[in-house]
């Protein structure tokens, strides 16, 4: 012991000892939290489960802090580097209450959301309110977080020298960060207007590049688009400010849909509107509101006859069409097979082919 410093035993009997209560407090921690996860498993809602893991970590951490806090000011405050243990201290402190900010929006933000019924054929209201949640959370966690670094650093007595000199050329940096920062500032600011004016909500069935697909996540700088074969799409979010895009569940969910059928002009119409209704009754998809058979366009070669039905959403009225279509194909073989558009041609003697 002879060449060690009273100071240096104090800082490693301090280090040990700390270190001890580090893995007491998390095993005690550990043992606590099962038993909370057991009893909230039991509980028929799930916001204290979501509350339980969305706090499992800074809870932890705030007791560390503490712990901290404490053995740096019993055996620690008569070094020379406790000042800067304070410092560091006082850093934690901030970040840890930011960290539980931004825990504490996250779970009001879901405490919100529980309460919408997403999964409604109905749920325009709901994704109207789940879009606004979803890009105001994170302009909550962008504002707690652009704060709490602001706040460390004016702990720093040099940076609050810093800022004094500067205050003198605020005018030029401004406006030289305004130029840099025109982009970003203009996607934010659309992710806001979208928010509050929806042209887009999350869950809408959109047709954007000449592409069908829902809309999976608004983020304050892009939007992504679910494909129906499953690509994404990801677009700036000012895209759907500046350029027009087809919205099929902008005021509801329910969506008209057409069948196209191209016959020779000898098929009777009037037999699809006697069948269809029958093809229909069998079909899930289809939601009763419209069943409409017209021909809405003669050529010389065939007439074109359009079959319009309706649905609940649009991804019922995609298969309603498919199994509908293929269905008046099957019939028009078995009942008039000599009836479908052909393509006439005559020549010079008079004779006229189809084919």
């Amino acid at each position: 012991m002879k060449n060690f410093s009273p100071e240096t035993i104090k800082i490693a009997l301090t280090t040990i000892s700390f270190v001890g209560l580090l893995v007491i407090i998390y095993f005690i921690y550990r043992r606590v939290y099962v038993l909370l996860k057991r009893w909230v498993l039991k509980t028929p809602g799930k916001l204290d489960d979501f509350m339980l893991d969305l706090f499992k970590i800074p809870i932890l951490w705030v007791l560390y802090w503490i712990l901290i806090k404490i053995y740096s000011y019993v055996f620690l405050s008569e070094l020379t580097f406790y000042s800067a243990l304070q410092h560091i201290s006082t850093l934690l402190l901030i970040f840890t209450f930011t960290w539980v900010a931004i825990k504490f929006v996250s779970l009001w933000i879901y405490f919100l959301q529980s309460k919408l019924d997403i999964r409604n054929p109905d749920n325009l209201s709901a994704r109207k309110s789940l879009t606004q949640l979803e890009i105001f959370r994170k302009v909550a966690k962008t504002i707690i977080i652009i704060f709490a670094i602001s706040i460390s650093l004016l702990t720093f007595e040099q940076v609050r020298n810093i800022g004094v000199s500067l205050l003198t050329s605020a005018g030029i940096v401004g406006i030289i960060i305004g130029f840099a920062a025109q982009k970003t500032i203009g996607m934010i600011l659309a992710g806001l207007q979208i928010a509050i004016t929806q042209p887009i909500r999350i869950d809408d069935v959109v047709v954007v590049e000449g592409e069908w697909g829902r809309i999976e996540e608004i983020t304050l700088t892009y939007v992504v688009v679910k494909i129906w074969d499953e690509r994404r799409l990801v677009l700036p979010i000012n895209w759907f400010l500046e350029h027009p895009f087809q919205n099929w569940t902008r005021t509801s969910s329910n969506i008209l849909g057409t069948v196209f059928i191209y016959v020779d002009f000898n098929f009777p119409v009037e037999s699809i509107r006697q069948v269809l209704p029958e093809m229909l009754k069998e079909n899930p998809d289809w939601d009763g509101r419209v069943c409409n058979v017209q021909v809405t366009d003669v050529t010389q070669q065939y007439k074109e006859i359009r079959v319009l039905l309706s649905s609940s959403d649009s991804s019922k009225n995609w298969n309603l069409r498919v199994k509908i279509r293929e269905q008046i194909i099957d019939y028009i073989n078995a009942h008039h097979p000599d009836t479908f558009a052909k393509i006439r041609i005559q020549n010079f003697g008079g004779k006229s082919f189809e084919g």
